[in-house]
Protein backbone atom coordinates (compact mmCIF):
# COMPACT_ATOMS: atom_id res chain seq x y z
CA UNK A 1 0.00 0.00 0.00
CA UNK A 2 0.81 3.34 -1.01
CA UNK A 3 2.49 5.96 1.89
CA UNK A 4 0.57 8.31 3.46
CA UNK A 5 0.60 11.81 2.04
CA UNK A 6 -2.57 13.32 2.63
CA UNK A 7 -2.63 17.18 3.75
CA UNK A 8 -3.25 18.67 7.13
CA UNK A 9 -5.56 20.98 5.51
CA UNK A 10 -7.13 18.15 2.89
CA UNK A 11 -8.22 16.31 5.70
CA UNK A 12 -9.15 19.59 7.89
CA UNK A 13 -10.90 21.65 5.80
CA UNK A 14 -13.31 24.73 6.26
CA UNK A 15 -16.69 24.78 4.71
CA UNK A 16 -20.35 24.64 4.80
CA UNK A 17 -22.51 21.42 6.46
CA UNK A 18 -24.12 19.65 7.01
CA UNK A 19 -22.15 16.30 5.12
CA UNK A 20 -18.71 16.54 3.88
CA UNK A 21 -19.60 13.66 2.00
CA UNK A 22 -23.15 15.09 0.78
CA UNK A 23 -22.31 18.76 0.78
CA UNK A 24 -18.66 19.33 0.42
CA UNK A 25 -17.99 16.50 -1.96
CA UNK A 26 -20.63 17.10 -4.59
CA UNK A 27 -19.92 21.33 -4.31
CA UNK A 28 -16.99 20.22 -5.39
CA UNK A 29 -18.23 17.94 -7.99
CA UNK A 30 -20.07 20.93 -9.54
CA UNK A 31 -17.20 23.16 -9.17
CA UNK A 32 -15.42 20.43 -11.34
CA UNK A 33 -17.24 19.76 -13.63
CA UNK A 34 -17.74 23.20 -15.02
CA UNK A 35 -13.71 23.73 -14.83
CA UNK A 36 -14.42 20.58 -17.20
CA UNK A 37 -17.18 22.67 -19.55
CA UNK A 38 -14.85 25.62 -19.32
CA UNK A 39 -12.12 23.69 -20.87
CA UNK A 40 -14.30 22.59 -23.91
CA UNK A 41 -13.36 24.70 -27.17
CA UNK A 42 -15.67 27.93 -27.66
CA UNK A 43 -17.70 26.62 -29.99
CA UNK A 44 -18.45 23.30 -28.18
CA UNK A 45 -19.49 25.63 -24.55
CA UNK A 46 -21.54 28.19 -27.28
CA UNK A 47 -23.79 24.81 -28.36
CA UNK A 48 -24.31 23.85 -24.39
CA UNK A 49 -28.37 24.32 -23.88
CA UNK A 50 -28.95 22.17 -20.69
CA UNK A 51 -26.98 20.76 -18.05
CA UNK A 52 -28.27 17.54 -16.08
CA UNK A 53 -26.98 16.00 -12.60
CA UNK A 54 -28.33 12.77 -11.35
CA UNK A 55 -27.78 11.17 -7.43
CA UNK A 56 -26.93 7.89 -6.45
CA UNK A 57 -26.99 6.02 -3.74
CA UNK A 58 -26.81 7.03 -0.42
CA UNK A 59 -26.28 10.65 -2.29
CA UNK A 60 -29.90 10.57 -3.83
CA UNK A 61 -31.45 8.79 -0.66
CA UNK A 62 -30.42 11.42 1.78
CA UNK A 63 -30.01 13.97 -0.57
CA UNK A 64 -32.32 16.68 0.86
CA UNK A 65 -31.87 16.56 4.15
CA UNK A 66 -28.02 16.56 4.04
CA UNK A 67 -27.72 19.58 1.34
CA UNK A 68 -26.79 17.99 -2.15
CA UNK A 69 -29.47 19.42 -4.31
CA UNK A 70 -28.29 23.00 -3.13
CA UNK A 71 -24.48 21.89 -2.95
CA UNK A 72 -24.66 20.62 -6.25
CA UNK A 73 -26.42 23.55 -7.99
CA UNK A 74 -24.00 25.74 -5.70
CA UNK A 75 -20.93 24.52 -7.33
CA UNK A 76 -22.35 24.63 -10.85
CA UNK A 77 -22.71 28.17 -10.11
CA UNK A 78 -18.65 28.39 -9.38
CA UNK A 79 -18.98 28.43 -5.47
CA UNK A 80 -16.57 26.04 -4.24
CA UNK A 81 -16.44 24.85 -0.60
CA UNK A 82 -13.33 26.60 0.71
CA UNK A 83 -13.85 30.15 -0.02
CA UNK A 84 -17.80 30.02 -0.61
CA UNK A 85 -19.84 32.95 1.71
CA UNK A 86 -21.28 30.77 4.88
CA UNK A 87 -24.92 30.87 4.32
CA UNK A 88 -24.26 30.47 0.58
CA UNK A 89 -26.65 26.99 0.60
CA UNK A 90 -29.72 28.80 2.43
CA UNK A 91 -29.96 31.77 0.08
CA UNK A 92 -29.57 29.68 -3.43
CA UNK A 93 -32.15 30.06 -5.20
CA UNK A 94 -33.71 33.40 -3.63
CA UNK A 95 -33.03 36.11 -5.63
CA UNK A 96 -34.67 37.26 -8.54
CA UNK A 97 -31.89 36.72 -10.93
CA UNK A 98 -31.95 33.21 -12.56
CA UNK A 99 -29.42 30.85 -11.34
CA UNK A 100 -26.88 30.11 -14.22
CA UNK A 101 -23.63 27.38 -14.74
CA UNK A 102 -20.37 29.31 -14.60
CA UNK A 103 -19.68 28.18 -17.97
CA UNK A 104 -18.12 31.05 -20.13
CA UNK A 105 -19.60 31.41 -23.18
CA UNK A 106 -22.60 29.64 -22.68
CA UNK A 107 -25.99 30.12 -21.25
CA UNK A 108 -26.96 27.01 -19.30
CA UNK A 109 -29.78 27.76 -16.75
CA UNK A 110 -30.19 25.31 -13.49
CA UNK A 111 -32.67 24.88 -11.11
CA UNK A 112 -33.74 21.94 -8.61
CA UNK A 113 -34.93 20.08 -11.62
CA UNK A 114 -31.51 20.32 -12.96
CA UNK A 115 -30.65 17.85 -9.99
CA UNK A 116 -32.33 14.16 -9.69
CA UNK A 117 -32.27 11.21 -8.08
CA UNK A 118 -32.14 7.74 -8.26
CA UNK A 119 -31.84 6.01 -4.71
CA UNK A 120 -32.49 2.02 -6.01
CA UNK A 121 -29.85 1.85 -9.38
CA UNK A 122 -27.33 -0.56 -8.77
CA UNK A 123 -25.67 0.78 -11.92
CA UNK A 124 -24.40 4.26 -13.00
CA UNK A 125 -25.10 5.78 -16.43
CA UNK A 126 -21.89 3.72 -18.30
CA UNK A 127 -23.73 0.40 -17.33
CA UNK A 128 -21.05 -0.62 -14.86
CA UNK A 129 -21.58 -0.51 -10.70
CA UNK A 130 -21.30 1.92 -8.42
CA UNK A 131 -18.02 3.19 -7.51
CA UNK A 132 -18.95 4.22 -4.45
CA UNK A 133 -22.50 4.18 -2.36
CA UNK A 134 -21.57 8.48 -3.03
CA UNK A 135 -22.14 8.74 -6.59
CA UNK A 136 -23.12 11.53 -8.90
CA UNK A 137 -23.17 11.92 -12.47
CA UNK A 138 -23.42 15.33 -14.45
CA UNK A 139 -23.56 15.85 -17.99
CA UNK A 140 -23.78 19.14 -20.70
CA UNK A 141 -26.25 18.63 -23.29
CA UNK A 142 -26.75 20.50 -26.29
CA UNK A 143 -30.74 21.20 -27.73
CA UNK A 144 -30.75 17.68 -29.20
CA UNK A 145 -29.53 15.77 -26.08
CA UNK A 146 -25.71 14.86 -27.42
CA UNK A 147 -23.16 15.13 -24.42
CA UNK A 148 -20.67 17.59 -25.00
CA UNK A 149 -19.27 16.68 -21.65
CA UNK A 150 -19.41 13.99 -18.89
CA UNK A 151 -18.44 13.05 -15.50
CA UNK A 152 -19.13 10.28 -13.01
CA UNK A 153 -17.75 11.57 -9.68
CA UNK A 154 -17.76 9.66 -5.85
CA UNK A 155 -17.75 12.03 -3.10
CA UNK A 156 -15.67 9.35 -0.44
CA UNK A 157 -15.88 11.10 2.62
CA UNK A 158 -14.21 13.92 4.12
CA UNK A 159 -14.79 16.03 1.34
CA UNK A 160 -12.37 13.89 -0.66
CA UNK A 161 -13.57 13.60 -4.35
CA UNK A 162 -12.83 10.72 -7.16
CA UNK A 163 -14.09 10.40 -10.47
CA UNK A 164 -14.16 7.31 -12.95
CA UNK A 165 -10.80 6.86 -14.58
CA UNK A 166 -9.53 8.97 -11.79
CA UNK A 167 -5.54 8.56 -10.44
CA UNK A 168 -4.27 10.26 -7.53
CA UNK A 169 -2.44 12.93 -8.78
CA UNK A 170 1.74 12.59 -7.67
CA UNK A 171 2.97 14.15 -5.04
CA UNK A 172 6.27 14.00 -3.51
CA UNK A 173 7.57 11.24 -1.06
CA UNK A 174 6.98 12.08 2.82
CA UNK A 175 10.32 12.70 4.68
CA UNK A 176 8.85 9.34 6.42
CA UNK A 177 7.05 7.23 4.51
CA UNK A 178 4.30 5.01 7.02
CA UNK A 179 0.87 3.71 5.90
CA UNK A 180 0.51 2.03 9.77
CA UNK A 181 0.84 2.98 13.13
CA UNK A 182 3.30 -0.04 13.58
CA UNK A 183 5.27 1.98 10.73
CA UNK A 184 5.11 5.42 12.73
CA UNK A 185 6.40 3.36 15.55
CA UNK A 186 9.34 2.37 14.25
CA UNK A 187 10.06 5.55 12.68
CA UNK A 188 9.42 7.17 15.88
CA UNK A 189 12.13 4.77 17.92
CA UNK A 190 14.62 5.28 14.56
CA UNK A 191 14.42 8.67 14.53
CA UNK A 192 14.40 9.73 18.06
CA UNK A 193 11.94 12.91 17.01
CA UNK A 194 8.26 13.81 18.57
CA UNK A 195 5.34 12.65 16.80
CA UNK A 196 4.23 16.51 16.20
CA UNK A 197 7.57 17.00 14.41
CA UNK A 198 8.03 14.08 12.72
CA UNK A 199 4.36 14.97 11.39
CA UNK A 200 5.79 18.50 10.36
CA UNK A 201 8.33 17.44 8.32
CA UNK A 202 6.13 14.81 6.23
CA UNK A 203 3.71 18.17 5.47
CA UNK A 204 6.57 20.12 4.83
CA UNK A 205 8.10 17.28 2.34
CA UNK A 206 4.60 16.67 0.95
CA UNK A 207 3.23 20.39 0.49
CA UNK A 208 6.37 22.35 0.12
CA UNK A 209 5.54 24.02 3.09
CA UNK A 210 7.80 26.07 5.64
CA UNK A 211 6.84 25.25 8.95
CA UNK A 212 6.05 28.46 9.92
CA UNK A 213 3.35 28.62 7.10
CA UNK A 214 2.15 25.21 8.69
CA UNK A 215 1.90 26.48 12.17
CA UNK A 216 -0.10 29.44 10.79
CA UNK A 217 -2.77 26.94 8.73
CA UNK A 218 -2.85 24.81 12.11
CA UNK A 219 -4.22 28.09 13.99
CA UNK A 220 -6.34 29.07 11.42
CA UNK A 221 -7.98 25.75 11.86
CA UNK A 222 -7.99 26.09 15.55
CA UNK A 223 -9.29 29.22 15.43
CA UNK A 224 -12.26 28.51 12.87
CA UNK A 225 -13.31 25.18 15.49
CA UNK A 226 -13.30 28.07 18.45
CA UNK A 227 -15.43 30.59 16.03
CA UNK A 228 -17.98 28.07 15.24
CA UNK A 229 -18.77 26.82 19.16
CA UNK A 230 -18.87 30.70 19.82
CA UNK A 231 -21.51 31.39 17.13
CA UNK A 232 -23.46 27.88 18.49
CA UNK A 233 -23.13 28.57 21.67
CA UNK A 234 -25.83 31.35 21.56
CA UNK A 235 -27.95 30.89 18.73
CA UNK A 236 -31.53 29.15 19.93
CA UNK A 237 -34.34 28.41 17.35
CA UNK A 238 -35.12 25.23 15.07
CA UNK A 239 -32.97 24.16 13.42
CA UNK A 240 -33.76 23.96 9.22
CA UNK A 241 -35.98 21.12 7.94
CA UNK A 242 -39.17 19.19 8.77
CA UNK A 243 -37.74 17.44 12.15
CA UNK A 244 -38.10 20.75 14.23
CA UNK A 245 -35.64 20.28 15.99
CA UNK A 246 -34.77 22.50 18.81
CA UNK A 247 -31.51 23.89 19.52
CA UNK A 248 -30.11 23.06 23.04
CA UNK A 249 -26.46 24.62 22.99
CA UNK A 250 -27.44 27.34 25.11
CA UNK A 251 -29.49 25.76 27.85
CA UNK A 252 -26.21 23.17 28.13
CA UNK A 253 -23.89 26.23 28.27
CA UNK A 254 -25.74 27.67 31.25
CA UNK A 255 -26.33 24.60 33.39
CA UNK A 256 -22.40 24.30 32.37
CA UNK A 257 -21.22 27.88 33.60
CA UNK A 258 -23.66 26.81 37.04
CA UNK A 259 -21.42 23.28 37.56
CA UNK A 260 -18.17 24.98 36.65
CA UNK A 261 -16.20 24.17 40.22
CA UNK A 262 -18.68 20.46 39.98
CA UNK A 263 -17.30 17.01 39.09
CA UNK A 264 -19.70 16.55 36.38
CA UNK A 265 -18.46 20.52 34.91
CA UNK A 266 -15.98 19.00 32.60
CA UNK A 267 -18.80 16.49 31.42
CA UNK A 268 -21.53 19.24 30.42
CA UNK A 269 -19.32 22.10 29.01
CA UNK A 270 -17.45 19.19 26.59
CA UNK A 271 -21.62 18.40 25.38
CA UNK A 272 -22.14 21.94 25.49
CA UNK A 273 -19.35 22.45 22.84
CA UNK A 274 -20.43 20.04 21.08
CA UNK A 275 -23.41 20.46 20.41
CA UNK A 276 -22.71 24.26 19.57
CA UNK A 277 -21.08 23.29 16.41
CA UNK A 278 -23.25 20.71 15.67
CA UNK A 279 -25.75 22.72 15.28
CA UNK A 280 -24.46 24.96 13.30
CA UNK A 281 -23.14 21.97 11.38
CA UNK A 282 -26.90 21.17 11.18
CA UNK A 283 -27.90 24.35 10.12
CA UNK A 284 -25.67 24.40 7.44
CA UNK A 285 -23.03 27.19 8.44
CA UNK A 286 -19.46 26.88 8.05
CA UNK A 287 -17.82 24.28 10.40
CA UNK A 288 -14.61 22.09 10.12
CA UNK A 289 -14.17 18.76 8.79
CA UNK A 290 -12.68 16.68 11.48
CA UNK A 291 -12.85 14.32 9.87
CA UNK A 292 -16.60 14.93 8.81
CA UNK A 293 -18.90 17.69 8.72
CA UNK A 294 -21.36 15.04 10.25
CA UNK A 295 -18.70 14.65 12.98
CA UNK A 296 -17.51 18.29 12.94
CA UNK A 297 -18.75 19.03 17.31
CA UNK A 298 -16.50 16.65 18.41
CA UNK A 299 -12.48 17.36 18.28
CA UNK A 300 -14.06 21.61 18.32
CA UNK A 301 -15.48 20.78 22.19
CA UNK A 302 -12.11 19.33 22.82
CA UNK A 303 -10.58 22.24 21.76
CA UNK A 304 -12.74 24.63 23.44
CA UNK A 305 -12.70 22.88 26.97
CA UNK A 306 -8.49 22.75 26.89
CA UNK A 307 -8.40 26.15 26.35
CA UNK A 308 -11.06 27.83 28.37
CA UNK A 309 -11.60 25.13 31.28
CA UNK A 310 -7.73 23.86 31.10
CA UNK A 311 -5.94 26.92 30.07
CA UNK A 312 -4.35 25.16 27.41
CA UNK A 313 -1.61 26.82 25.51
CA UNK A 314 -1.73 27.43 21.83
CA UNK A 315 1.64 25.47 20.86
CA UNK A 316 0.05 22.39 22.94
CA UNK A 317 -3.18 22.72 20.97
CA UNK A 318 -1.39 22.87 17.40
CA UNK A 319 0.73 19.58 18.78
CA UNK A 320 -2.77 17.56 19.39
CA UNK A 321 -4.21 18.97 15.97
CA UNK A 322 -1.22 17.51 14.04
CA UNK A 323 -1.76 14.08 16.31
CA UNK A 324 -5.64 14.29 15.82
CA UNK A 325 -5.05 14.70 11.83
CA UNK A 326 -2.55 11.92 12.10
CA UNK A 327 -5.26 9.19 13.47
CA UNK A 328 -7.45 10.99 10.88
CA UNK A 329 -4.63 10.01 8.04
CA UNK A 330 -4.84 6.37 9.45
CA UNK A 331 -8.62 5.39 9.47
CA UNK A 332 -8.87 7.35 5.73
CA UNK A 333 -5.75 5.12 4.93
CA UNK A 334 -6.97 1.74 5.97
CA UNK A 335 -10.32 2.11 5.87
CA UNK A 336 -13.34 4.99 5.33
CA UNK A 337 -14.33 8.13 6.97
CA UNK A 338 -17.60 8.01 4.65
CA UNK A 339 -20.93 7.33 6.87
CA UNK A 340 -22.11 5.46 3.43
CA UNK A 341 -19.64 3.07 3.00
CA UNK A 342 -18.58 1.85 7.04
CA UNK A 343 -21.22 3.87 8.98
CA UNK A 344 -20.64 6.37 11.75
CA UNK A 345 -18.19 5.02 13.35
CA UNK A 346 -15.99 6.20 10.28
CA UNK A 347 -17.68 9.17 11.32
CA UNK A 348 -17.75 9.86 15.17
CA UNK A 349 -16.12 7.25 15.95
CA UNK A 350 -12.36 8.30 13.94
CA UNK A 351 -13.61 12.04 15.63
CA UNK A 352 -14.31 10.58 18.81
CA UNK A 353 -10.38 9.06 18.17
CA UNK A 354 -9.02 11.81 17.23
CA UNK A 355 -9.93 13.92 19.84
CA UNK A 356 -8.94 11.33 22.35
CA UNK A 357 -5.53 10.82 20.82
CA UNK A 358 -5.61 15.20 21.12
CA UNK A 359 -6.21 15.24 24.43
CA UNK A 360 -3.29 12.67 25.15
CA UNK A 361 -0.80 15.07 23.12
CA UNK A 362 -2.05 18.19 24.34
CA UNK A 363 -1.72 17.26 27.35
CA UNK A 364 2.16 15.89 27.32
CA UNK A 365 1.63 12.13 26.84
CA UNK A 366 3.92 10.45 24.35
CA UNK A 367 2.68 8.23 21.49
CA UNK A 368 2.09 4.72 23.31
CA UNK A 369 -0.43 6.76 25.09
CA UNK A 370 -1.98 8.76 22.48
CA UNK A 371 -2.08 5.40 20.03
CA UNK A 372 -3.78 3.49 23.37
CA UNK A 373 -6.12 6.49 23.86
CA UNK A 374 -6.89 6.86 20.30
CA UNK A 375 -7.53 3.01 20.18
CA UNK A 376 -10.11 2.91 22.89
CA UNK A 377 -12.35 5.44 21.73
CA UNK A 378 -12.21 3.81 18.00
CA UNK A 379 -12.82 0.41 19.62
CA UNK A 380 -16.09 1.64 21.27
CA UNK A 381 -17.92 2.88 18.37
CA UNK A 382 -17.37 -0.07 16.45
CA UNK A 383 -20.40 -1.05 14.62
CA UNK A 384 -21.93 2.21 14.98
CA UNK A 385 -24.97 2.78 11.83
CA UNK A 386 -25.15 5.93 10.37
CA UNK A 387 -28.59 6.46 10.41
CA UNK A 388 -30.03 10.10 10.40
CA UNK A 389 -33.81 10.27 10.96
CA UNK A 390 -35.61 12.38 7.70
CA UNK A 391 -32.14 11.91 6.16
CA UNK A 392 -30.93 15.29 8.08
CA UNK A 393 -27.80 15.54 10.25
CA UNK A 394 -29.56 16.25 13.47
CA UNK A 395 -30.99 13.49 15.24
CA UNK A 396 -29.03 11.10 16.05
CA UNK A 397 -26.06 13.03 14.70
CA UNK A 398 -25.91 15.84 17.35
CA UNK A 399 -26.30 14.26 20.40
CA UNK A 400 -23.81 11.80 19.00
CA UNK A 401 -21.17 14.04 18.49
CA UNK A 402 -21.63 15.18 21.91
CA UNK A 403 -20.90 11.02 23.44
CA UNK A 404 -18.26 11.04 21.13
CA UNK A 405 -16.43 13.58 22.72
CA UNK A 406 -17.26 12.40 26.37
CA UNK A 407 -16.00 8.71 25.02
CA UNK A 408 -12.61 10.65 24.05
CA UNK A 409 -12.36 12.30 27.55
CA UNK A 410 -12.75 8.96 29.02
CA UNK A 411 -10.16 7.10 26.68
CA UNK A 412 -7.89 9.80 27.31
CA UNK A 413 -8.69 9.23 31.27
CA UNK A 414 -8.05 5.32 30.98
CA UNK A 415 -4.85 5.28 28.14
CA UNK A 416 -3.06 8.34 30.31
CA UNK A 417 -3.58 6.03 34.01
CA UNK A 418 -3.39 2.47 32.96
CA UNK A 419 1.06 1.45 32.06
CA UNK A 420 1.13 1.42 28.43
CA UNK A 421 2.48 -1.89 27.71
CA UNK A 422 -0.40 -3.51 29.58
CA UNK A 423 -2.54 -2.59 26.53
CA UNK A 424 -3.38 -5.17 24.47
CA UNK A 425 -5.51 -3.87 21.17
CA UNK A 426 -3.34 -1.80 18.45
CA UNK A 427 -4.91 1.33 17.06
CA UNK A 428 -3.88 -1.04 13.82
CA UNK A 429 -6.36 -3.54 14.52
CA UNK A 430 -9.38 -1.48 15.60
CA UNK A 431 -9.03 0.21 12.40
CA UNK A 432 -8.93 -2.85 10.70
CA UNK A 433 -11.80 -4.26 12.53
CA UNK A 434 -13.83 -1.17 11.62
CA UNK A 435 -13.12 -1.16 8.02
CA UNK A 436 -14.35 -4.87 8.12
CA UNK A 437 -17.37 -3.99 10.31
CA UNK A 438 -18.53 -1.26 7.87
CA UNK A 439 -18.32 -4.00 5.07
CA UNK A 440 -20.67 -6.47 6.20
CA UNK A 441 -23.22 -3.68 7.77
CA UNK A 442 -26.40 -3.95 6.10
CA UNK A 443 -27.17 -1.30 3.29
CA UNK A 444 -29.80 -0.08 5.37
CA UNK A 445 -27.43 1.23 7.85
CA UNK A 446 -25.00 3.14 6.25
CA UNK A 447 -26.58 6.75 5.92
CA UNK A 448 -29.74 5.90 3.66
CA UNK A 449 -32.22 6.26 6.65
CA UNK A 450 -33.99 3.11 5.73
CA UNK A 451 -32.80 1.74 9.18
CA UNK A 452 -31.66 1.99 12.65
CA UNK A 453 -33.22 4.92 14.43
CA UNK A 454 -34.64 6.31 11.50
CA UNK A 455 -36.78 3.54 10.75
CA UNK A 456 -38.33 4.15 13.83
CA UNK A 457 -38.67 7.51 14.65
CA UNK A 458 -41.33 9.89 13.19
CA UNK A 459 -41.10 13.23 13.75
Amino acid sequence: MNAITTSFFELLRIGPGPSSSHTLGPMAAGADFVALAAALPADVRARAARLRVRLYGSLAATGEGHGTVRAVLAGLAGHRPDDCPPDVLSTLLEGDEPLAAAIPGARVLLSRETVESDPLAAHGPSGAPLAHPNTLYAVLLDAAGTALCEREYQSVGGGFLQWRGWTPQPTPPPAYAYNTMEELRQHLADSGLALYDLALANEEAVTGASRAQIELGLERILEAMEDVVARGRYRSGVLPGPIGLQRKAPELFARAERLRDEPDGLTVALCAAAFAASEENAAGHTVVTAPTSGSSGVLPAVVHVLRHLKGVRLPELRRGLVTAAVIGFLAKHNASLSGAEVGCQGEVGVASAMAAAFLAAARGCGAGVVENAAEIALEHHLGMTCDPVRGYVQIPCIERNAMGAAKAHAAFLIASTVTPGHHKVGLDSAIRAMAQTGRDLHANYRETSLGGLAAFVRC
